[in-house]
């Protein structure tokens, strides 16, 4: 029978535990804790493709839009959005405006002006994970009644992820939503969408709206929502990696076990972390197709969004406390 509540634990979540014996045991990761200035092109590549299709798709009919906004910019956007993760992390370059500049970049594909907001909530993410009034990750428990167990409810949830992943974050008050580098990132934003509608139509503008909204809904790669952190594999494992060929497209988003273990590596770095220290990551649970899961999700009634551990102690760490406390 599918959980009716969410399950608490009393441990400590396991990464910075799990960071600090991979750092005792193989002192040479330190030296995949760098930054990766490439990342600003691959900023680029995208975002200049995203504009680029726009262009091409400005005076077509919605038909040919929502299809090529599914199968192709839907991974652009996706690829963005992990950019805008290493900036949240300032792994890209040493001083933080700069990952500040890459971020506003990165987001202007995506229409919403997301890019900042996303680094101050996800940095409590890593800080205190399973926490409910500081991870903005979990879901809501209204959430979760709501949407319950069947597949008609889980891809209406999907499909508006989004929206629930805003509303999240108004309980968790504690935490800054707006600050200088927010508005500046508003401002940059506003820009580039009058910029779009004004050279290249509406229909373009539509078209980076639904690349960005399929991106992370209702599609193959909305699955990374439930890989990360539902209890899919095991009832205690609360964080899988996913090792398959999309990889290779976003990032090494998918080693999301080495990212919390160590979120000073960046994401072309993760994959040596794994093979520097396999005795750590080789026995942990995983995940291998993102469309497997994706389908999984949907239609196993055994899976539901109560599949999450949550914890009501925030440990030693304090409100303010960042990442690098994690090491």
């Amino acid at each position: 029978m599918s959980a009716t509540s969410f399950t608490t634990t009393t441990t400590p979540e396991p990464h910075r535990g799990r960071g600090r014996q991979i750092v005792h045991a193989h002192p040479e990761v330190k030296h995949l804790m760098t930054r990766t200035p490439a990342t600003l092109l691959v900023a680029l590549a995208c975002v200049g493709a995203q504009v680029g299709l726009a262009y091409l798709l400005r005076q077509q009919a919605w038909y040919w839009v929502v299809p090529v906004a599914y199968l192709v910019g839907a991974f652009f956007s996706h690829t963005l959005f992990v950019v805008i993760h290493e900036a949240a992390h300032n792994l890209v370059f040493k001083k933080l405006w700069q990952n500040v500049a890459v971020g506003i970049v990165a987001n202007f594909p995506s229409v919403v002006p997301t890019a900042i907001s996303f680094k101050n909530f996800h940095i409590k993410h890593h800080v205190f994970q399973g926490v409910h009034e500081l991870d903005a990750d979990l879901p809501d428990w209204y959430e979760a009644k709501l949407i319950r167990n069947y597949a008609l409810g889980k891809a209406v949830w999907l499909f508006f992820f989004p929206v629930f992943q805003v509303i999240r974050t108004f309980r968790c008050r504690e935490v800054a939503a707006v600050d200088r580098y927010v508005v500046a990132n508003v401002v940059c934003q506003l820009a580039f969408d009058v910029a779009v509608v004004y050279f290249l139509g509406w229909t373009a503008l539509l078209y980076l709206a639904l690349s960005f909204w399929f991106s992370v809904g209702l599609h193959p790669l909305g699955a990374r929502w439930i890989q990360e952190h539902y209890l899919t594999l095991d009832a205690n494992q609360e964080t899988y990696s996913y090792y398959g060929r999309l990889n290779g497209v976003n990032l090494n988003v998918g080693f999301h076990n080495e990212h919390h273990d160590l979120p000073s590596i960046p994401w072309n770095n993760l994959p040596k972390l794994k093979q520097v220290a396999p005795e750590f990551y080789e026995p942990l649970l995983h995940h291998t197709s993102y469309t497997k899961l994706f389908f999984r999700f949907l239609f196993d009634q055994e899976i539901s969004l109560y599949a999450r551990l949550v914890r009501k102690e925030r440990g030693r760490t304090s409100r303010t406390g960042s990442v690098a406390e994690q090491v």
